[in-house]
């Protein structure tokens, strides 16, 4: 009983969507002061979930119909269980499992492949190109962010989460106590906004010029699992840089005020980056990631086997 209350319920999946709606909301109101708007009431992301489940689910007549329904399912899933681990390695470092981060960077592949399987199973020309720049995206991004979160692996000498939190907490965190830390943070920050789809790198979906991108024929249900993947890959990521890289999140006595503290400005920093940079094209991406973003990577890497 134990097991499935913690599955389901807390830190389970439960609390994990009900969180993720929160944090989205979050996000839209700083978004709205910043454009000097009032923004949504704090229940707007569980009036349009809700409001999703109850339209009509269309299904492209020339696209494949299995690949397109199961797509946000698969991306949902994948994104709420890299919560579920992160939240039960920070609640309990010691219940983690050997190669644990390995299992984390696979799944947070998965949100950004069903974009790209669900766009196209849509047959959709538009979602044609969504999905072209969502790969290219996909592999502009993914090296320089594997290896910054391989850096953490370097200084601590496992990939193992729950050893890398405690090395933290005895030795100070990564982020504040060595160069490549330092740099690592940055690169990881910039490849997570880059994950979820915000400015400057929202060109795969582009309201402006594709009208929604990959995700152009989805409605109903799918859409409503599909932003709702987004929503917990936005609340993952936080606790996700915060683990590997600020000590993670203790929730015990007066460290949950610093939790909570670490939380909000790593959120603010993905916020921030939206708002204040224009959408860059395909290619100046594909040149910033896989030229200087790598290049510092690349540099973090160095000085962490060298113990800087």
């Amino acid at each position: 009983m134990k097991l499935l209350f913690e599955w389901l319920i807390f830190p389970g999946f439960a609390f994990i969507f009900i969180l993720s709606l929160i944090v989205s909301w979050i996000d839209r109101k700083v978004t709205a002061r910043i454009h000097y708007r009032v923004g949504p009431p704090w229940y707007q992301g569980f009036a349009d979930f809700l409001k999703l489940l109850g339209k009509e689910t269309l299904i492209p007549a020339e696209g494949n119909k299995m690949v397109f329904l199961v797509s946000p399912i698969i991306g949902v899933v994948g994104a709420a269980l890299v919560s579920f681990i992160l939240m039960e390695t920070n609640f309990n470092p010691g219940v983690t499992f050997v190669g644990d981060l390995i299992v984390i960077l696979y799944l947070l592949v998965l949100p950004p492949l069903a974009i790209i399987l669900g766009g196209s199973a849509s047959a959709n020309p538009l979602a044609a190109i969504g999905v072209s720049r969502e790969i290219k995206l996909l592999i502009a991004y993914e090296l320089p962010f594997i290896i910054a979160a391989l850096i953490p692996v370097v200084k601590v000498d496992s990939i193992q989460l729950g050893s890398i939190i405690n090395y933290q907490v005895q030795n100070g965190t990564i982020f504040t106590h060595s160069i490549s830390g330092f740099l690592a943070f940055f690169v990881a920050l910039l490849c997570m906004t880059a994950k979820l789809g915000y400015a400057p790198f929202d060109v795969a979906e582009a309201e402006t010029e594709l009208a929604g991108g990959a995700i152009i024929e989805y409605g109903g249900p799918p859409l409503a699992f599909t932003i709702l993947s987004k929503q917990v890959l936005l609340f993952t990521a936080p606790i996700f840089l915060s683990t590997l890289f600020l000590g993670g999140l203790q929730f015990k006595g007066l460290n949950i005020l610093w939790a909570i503290l670490k939380y909000v400005l790593v959120l603010v920093a993905f916020i921030l980056i939206k708002n204040t940079n224009p959408r860059l094209r395909i290619d100046q991406i594909v040149k910033f990631f896989w030229g200087k973003v790598f290049i510092i990577a690349l540099l973090a890497f160095v000085l962490a086997i060298l113990g800087l």
